[in-house]
């Protein structure tokens, strides 16, 4: 497995129910800073987290937290959140990961960046801590499929295929299509998830031996060279995933 950098973690607390939600929290999330209203800055007087406490508007402090964060935690409200955070969205490769908890801690939303930033996995987290429900709402995560876009990723792959193809196959997969996924190289430790391979993911250990006819789309593992003329041929049908090569 890749050593990953640990994501750089707030907890953004406005009100005092939200403040002590988000102290309840930071108890469990020690490498967590919090930034909260300078008002409730002592609810976390006995945090060991690092703490700014601020005293003008909230909307002024949303630029410092995109730029210094990969996970936002707001125990503040939707639509607040969603006003704030509007003016600083750039794209889901770049933007941290938002997440918003309700004042009475007990639903914890992924607002933004939750499939490819983290947002999803950090709100089953957090929600784990709090006795909370996490509400997701990302195909693949609530179908407990395989994510395309980030399939392999805490084991250091690397994904090779157009956007479009992403797209579209992508689709095939959280529609329950057939789906044909061949390994050949690569950690066989890829499904992280606690539930079995969905029954339309066809598995192989040879792209020699996938009828390409009978599936709708094809996830390749592989160190081999793709010829142009086999991604013409599947036009966007294949996504490819590179491992790293062990030395």
């Amino acid at each position: 497995m890749t050593n990953q950098p640990a994501p750089r973690v707030c907890l953004v607390a406005i009100t005092k129910h939200g403040a002590a939600q988000a102290a309840r929290l930071a108890a469990d999330l020690p490498e967590a800073d919090i930034c909260t209203s300078a008002k409730f800055a002592a609810t976390f007087a006995e945090a060991s987290n690092t703490v700014r406490a601020y005293d003008g508007a909230l909307r002024d402090e949303i630029g410092p937290l995109f730029a210094g964060y990969d996970q936002i935690i707001f125990f503040v409200s939707l639509g607040a959140v969603v006003r704030l955070i509007a003016p600083h969205l750039r794209s889901k490769d770049e933007d941290p990961g938002i997440i918003v908890v309700d004042d009475a801690g007990q639903y914890v939303i992924p607002v933004l960046s939750g499939h490819v930033g983290g947002a999803n996995e950090w709100s089953e987290r957090v929600a784990d801590l709090l006795g909370a429900a996490p509400v997701l709402t990302t195909a693949s995560d609530v179908g407990r499929t395989i994510p395309v876009d980030i399939l392999g990723r805490h084991l250091g792959w690397k994904v090779e295929a157009p956007k479009i193809n992403i797209t579209r196959v992508s689709a095939h997969v959280v529609n329950g299509e057939p789906i044909a996924f061949v390994q050949e190289a690569g950690s066989p430790d890829w499904w992280t998830r606690p539930t079995p391979l969905p029954e339309n993911i066809h598995r192989f250990t040879r792209f020699d031996d996938v009828p390409l006819d009978r599936y709708a789309a094809l996830l390749w593992v592989t160190h081999a060279d793709v010829p142009a003329d086999r991604w013409d041929t599947l036009k966007e049908r294949l996504v490819v995933y590179r491992p790293p090569v062990e030395a």
